[in-house]
């Protein structure tokens, strides 16, 4: 390499280019109406429900918010024995994207980075409010964003 050349610009990449900003606790709610006490005669067994959701905002140009929500419910025949909420946000520079990559971005790759952090925090509740360790399963966002494009939900930016 001469001199000549090692002072020009390097060419620009053509591809697209995400960066990570910040990843925070947006809200968080934890309700247990019971507390850890077991409907009499009852080992412990409930049912989860489990529900996800995604969306992002436009904070500047090329910079977005983008919130992860989840939901937890458990309980013990009719009775909740807890309810936890966590939106665990972060932001993320996203610079030469289409639109169509931005969407896939915001609904897969996105929450795939945040989901650690909020599978943390719905943990440390649990465990918090007396109930015993719970580890949200791993989550393949790329197959949840595939099921909500094909179901025309990812329109508006928000997977479900």
């Amino acid at each position: 390499m001469n001199e000549e050349t090692a002072n020009e610009p390097l060419p620009a990449q053509n591809g697209v280019q995400v960066t990570l900003q910040t990843v925070y606790l947006k809200d968080c709610s934890y309700e247990s109406p019971n507390g850890p006490r077991l409907p009499p005669n009852q080992a412990w067994e409930p049912k989860f429900q489990l529900n996800m959701n995604t969306s992002a905002e436009e904070i500047a140009p090329d910079v977005r918010e983008v919130l992860l929500t989840i939901t937890l419910e458990a309980k013990q025949g009719e009775a909740t024995m807890y309810l936890v909420e966590v939106k665990q946000a972060g932001v993320f520079a996203i610079v030469g994207a289409s639109a169509e990559d931005l969407k896939r971005l915001i609904g897969s790759f996105c929450p795939s980075v945040l989901f650690p952090y909020a599978r943390e925090v719905v943990s440390d509740l649990i465990t918090k409010g007396g109930f015993p360790n719970f580890l949200l399963p791993l989550v393949n966002f790329d197959a949840l964003y595939q099921q909500a494009a094909e179901s025309g939900q990812t329109q508006t930016g928000t997977v479900n």
